[in-house]
């Protein structure tokens, strides 16, 4: 049994990554700034603490007596959020540097940061029919603005405190995660969410009409929650101790995405683009030539796979939700 800290444990992939450790019977310290009625999942046998580790001395006080720290904490979303909101992205710098300090101080053992496909330079995003991003693309920097350079530099202080001090960092770019038990509406939902949103509440509602962001034919790759975790922890525990992209390789456009949607939930719905709204990169993709020679492994659960779960899990919310609220208006009357 392992004494272990989750950083960001009341967000969406921590969240996941809680419950997972927990279920493997190591002692998890689970630690993000939301009161805890907010985290997207409590796990009850979790040491479960709200602290804000942009400060110093919190930090200290989360890693103190521990022996490993797995790094989800940031202030981050979807494209909206990142392009409107850059100095509450760069400030998450704080949480990565004053955790690897007390890391250092207090003995950790391994250290996993979790970074972000947005570290990528932009001008190798801008064709939609994107081979893959590779490792080494990162250089020449252009990172995306605010939330990449956050990342990258991040990514450099874990490097330079496993030169400098010898503490075991481990780095991972996410690609898109999603799945159940995440953001789904609030401004911050990432893209297969807020489309499945969208497709359920356009349903609900017989409004027929779907706005996309964009003109649909930016191309990503998803990856679904279960790949994440897993790659997660593989990583933490192999010897790659440079940055390595976790991320499925099945790029698809975003019009090919509410395809898949829209199959799933049983229809069709006119489609309305909005230009002027946030889109990002024209094209990224994850290439996983290196996950693939140093694990024998990739993100391999396919999208369709992944979003129907996703599907039926934020469909089940909404019900819910609506439940609530018709439950609310009657003892109000």
């Amino acid at each position: 049994m392992k004494k272990i800290l989750v950083a960001g444990a009341g967000g969406f992939i921590g969240g996941h990554l809680v419950r997972e450790l927990v279920g493997k019977g190591h002692h998890i310290r689970a630690v993000d700034i939301k009161p805890l009625n907010e985290w997207y999942q409590v796990a009850p046998q979790a040491d479960n603490l709200v602290l804000d580790l942009r400060l110093r001395e919190n930090c200290f006080q989360a890693v103190n007596g521990y022996h490993e720290v797995f790094n989800l904490a940031a202030d981050m979303g979807g494209m909206g959020f990142i392009e409107n909101n850059k100095a509450a992205c760069m400030i998450s710098v704080l949480i990565n540097t004053h955790l690897l300090i007390a890391s250092k101080d207090c003995g950790i053992r391994r250290y996993f940061y979790a970074s972000s496909a947005c570290v990528y330079n932009g001008e190798k995003q801008t064709d939609p029919n994107n081979p893959g991003l590779k490792e080494s693309d990162a250089y020449p920097a252009l990172a995306e603005d605010g939330y990449g350079w956050e990342k990258l530099f991040s990514e450099r202080m874990c490097r330079h405190f496993s030169e400098d001090f010898s503490l075991t960092t481990r780095m991972a770019r996410f690609h898109n995660v999603y799945g159940p038990h995440g953001t789904y509406d609030g401004g911050r939902e990432k893209a297969p969410a807020a489309i499945c949103r969208k497709v359920i509440e356009a349903g609900i509602t017989g409004k027929k009409e779907l706005e996309i962001w964009g003109d649909g034919y930016q191309t990503r790759s998803f990856m679904f929650i279960d790949d994440c975790i897993k790659g997660i922890q593989d990583i933490m525990y192999s010897d790659i101790s440079e940055p390595i992209n976790l991320g499925s390789s099945e790029m698809v456009s975003i019009n090919e995405l509410v395809d898949i949607i829209e199959d799933i939930a049983g229809y069709k719905l006119k489609r309305k683009y909005d230009l002027k709204a946030p889109k990002g990169v024209r094209g990224r993709n994850s290439e996983n030539t290196l996950i693939r020679k140093y694990l024998g492994w990739e993100p391999s659960i396919p999208l369709r796979t992944g979003l129907r779960k996703t599907y039926e899990w934020i469909s089940d919310q909404i019900v819910e939700e609506s439940r609530r609220v018709r439950g609310s208006n009657r003892y109000n009357k």
